[in-house]
This record gives structure tokens, sequence and C-alpha cells, in this order.
């Protein structure tokens, strides 16, 4: 492996790609793509298993040339498929006009983040793929396609695990920017976030519960609104004192702007600002997503695996998403919770924990995070998607030699 291409960003995947490029132009994409027998597309880094990675080349679309095409009359932005969201969301603030939704971390890159069907949160809002209405793609032969929706193709291609080309441009559905007020609480209890499950998750634009699991409670209550008031006490929880890390101990430095100020929605949709390293660093991450109906059963079977959880664990995430059309998407024609847990980076002793974890799940249909870590076998995780046979036939047709198929994608295809 040659030495600069280096670790994902928690450094616990070194990549065995045999060369690495970072084209300046899509021709150069092209040119690369047409010549290389295994290639696959590198974006920000931050997946935390091998989907990303290949025994052929990695290509990295950080230096990709810059797009910023705003159609204010359609209202759309076309962007490089290696921008980060918070660069992107940015620009789009200051033309007027906003995302629907961003993920906890505003630094990862869009393309990566759409192909993975990462989600961020809200009872009403769809995952962060779900804003995509068109992609530019380099295929096998290094020829473009483009696909927008209504194409018969498109609600395969859009979460493609990066097993049918390298994106190179994606076209984003917009609206006019707005604006959102932040509020933490302390100490939801258990039982009483799940007697209200539908009712705390519809309070607001996007919910986040937090957990240690140490005891059946919710440690915080992160309430992200558009109404800049906020009540003093939610279900019980009562609001923080000052600016929270979600992590017991941690310097809220780098989270955004809490205590209900009001602000830019690229401000405080996510939790980390985009000026500091995201999250805590050393960590992993693993996320289960399971159909919201059975979010409260799901989230007692954890609850009972507590005691071995809490020690490897930093902290844990409970968000809601919308259902979506997307083949591969987790949230296909179901809304579903994410149950997100950000490991210590211990990880014999999280492999080991998995299955448990995974065992107590799997009455509930969990699907793991495409760019997380798990354990649960291809053969489950084709059990899951019921549009998985049309996803097959695309990527047969798209790529017949396998071009961008590595090992993950290989095992599911």
């Amino acid at each position: 492996m040659s030495e600069n291409i280096g670790t994902n960003w928690a450094g616990n995947i070194p990549y065995g790609a045999t060369e690495i490029f970072f084209p300046t132009t899509v021709e150069q994409v092209q040119e690369r793509v047409a010549k290389s027998p295994k290639v696959r597309a590198l974006g920000s880094r931050h997946s935390f298993n091998r989907v990303a990675d290949t025994d052929g080349a990695l290509i990295s679309l950080q230096s990709l040339e810059a797009t910023f095409a705003l159609d204010r009359d359609a209202r759309t932005v076309t962007a490089n498929a290696g921008v980060r969201y918070g660069d992107l969301a940015r620009r789009l603030h200051a033309e007027g006009f906003a995302l629907h939704n961003l993920a906890s971390l505003p630094h990862i890159s869009v393309a990566g983040a759409v192909s993975t069907a990462t989600h961020g949160s809200g009872d009403t809002n769809g995952c962060l793929a779900t804003a995509v209405v068109g992609l530019e793609m380099v295929t096998a032969s290094g020829e473009i396609l483009r696909l927008k929706r209504g194409d018969s193709d498109f609600p395969g291609a859009v979460v493609s695990l990066g097993a049918l080309g390298i994106v190179t441009k994606l076209t984003l559905a917009v609206e006019p920017t707005y604006r959102i007020a932040q509020t933490v609480y302390e100490n939801l209890s258990f039982d009483a976030a799940l007697e209200s499950f539908d009712a705390v998750f519809s309070s607001a634009y996007s919910v986040s519960l937090f957990t240690d699991w140490r005891g059946p409670r919710f440690t915080q209550v992160w309430r992200k609104s558009r109404e800049s008031d906020a009540p003093e006490t939610f279900f019980g929880a009562t609001k923080a004192g000052g600016p929270l890390h979600p992590i017991a101990g941690v310097s809220a430095e780098n989270c955004t702007e809490q205590l209900g100020i009001p602000g830019p929605w690229h401000e405080r949709l996510p939790h980390f600002r985009l000026e500091f390293t995201p999250s805590h660093g050393a960590e992993l991450q693993v996320e289960y997503l399971v159909p919201q109906r059975h979010a409260v059963d799901a989230l007692r079977s954890v609850l009972a695996l507590g005691e071995k959880i809490a020690p490897l664990l930093l902290v844990s995430e409970i968000r809601s998403v919308q259902a979506d059309e997307l083949w591969l998407s987790p949230f296909y024609k179901s809304p579903g919770i994410g149950i997100h847990f950000t490991f210590k980076p211990d990880w014999p002793s999280v492999k080991e924990l998995l299955p448990e974890i995974e065992a107590a799940l799997a009455p509930f249909e969990a699907k793991p995070h495409w760019g997380k870590l798990s354990t649960v076998f291809p053969d489950r995780l084709r059990t899951l998607y019921p549009r998985l046979p049309d996803f097959q036939a695309l990527a047969s047709r798209l790529d017949p030699t396998g071009k961008f198929r590595n090992a993950f994608t290989e095992s599911l295809l």
C-alpha cells in the first residue's frame, strides 16, 4: 500500500488501495476510470468500515473543480460531489436558500453521505439522499451518465454504495433559508419518552435523544425548532443551564449554538461546528436503523443490555427519519429511527458485543448503517432490502465487470 493513502478519519481502517488520485476535472475522472481495472470513489473518509476501500485505485473527490449552479426558479442547486455540506450550506445561505436537512457533522462530503443514506433527523425530514433530484456519474467505460428524478434507474442510483460509478455532480432540492433555535434538556426518563414517543419526536423540526444506557433515562434531549420559543420542561426533562456536549465531561466549544438562540439553519441543524474537529475523534461508530413501528420495543431491548454497553460507550443517540423511495435506503417505504452508538476505540471488545446488540434488534428488522461498523451477515442484509434484486441488476448493467465493486459490495451483490 502506498504510504500516502492513509486511513479513514477515525484511524480504524487502513485503506488497502494501491494508489490514490486527486483529479481536478471530470475529464480526469473519466480518463482514470476508463483505464483502471478496479477503482472506487473516496469522500471525506468518515465511513467506519471498508465501504470506500478497494484493492485497486481510489479517486478522491476533494480537489474536484468547484461547481455551484443555483436555479432559483426550479429551487435546485448543482454542486460537485466532493463538496462538504458545511461549505455548500454557507454558500446556499448567502444566496437565501437552504437544504431541508443536515447530518450531525457538516464536515462530510455530499456524495459520500448520499451514497450511504446518511440521514440527519426529523419526523418530517427524509435522509440527506432525498434532496437529490439529479446526478452525474462516470460509469465503468469512462462515459458520463446523467439521471434525474422520474427516470426508472434514479431511485436505485442515489444510494449506491459507490457500486455503480463515480458520482461527480449532484443536483439537490433547496428551499428558502430559515432559522432554527436549539434547546437542550437534561434527564428525560426512559418511560416518559417511550410512553409519549410520537409526541416527543414530532415536537420539533429535529429531535435527538442521548443516553449512556447506564439507567432508564436519556441524559440529554437536543430539540431543534423553527420556532424560537421552547417550554421550560420537556416531558419532565429540564432545560440545561448552559451549553452541553453530548459526551459527559467534554467541552461544548465545538458544538453548535444552544440555549434557544435562533440562528441560520446550517449553524443549528448539525450538532458540531464546521470550524472544529468533528465529534470526539478517537471513536468507533455503530448504528442500526429500525422501522418506527418497532421503535419502543427495540429501545427496551437495547436498554436490557445497558450494563454490557455502558463500559464501552462514549454516547448513544436516537433520531427519527421520514420514509423514502430509494432502493437501498434503510427508510425505504417506512419511517425509521436511528439507534446510534459512539464507542471507545476498542474494536476487539466492541466486535464481541455487537452480535448481542444485533440479536436483540433482529426481531425489529434492524439494518446497520451502510457506513458504520456491524457484524450482520450479508445473508441477513439481503432479506432486509426488497429492491436489492433490482439494484443487483442495475449494477450488473452499468458495471458488468465489477470495476467499482469491493469486498464490501461483493458480499452484498
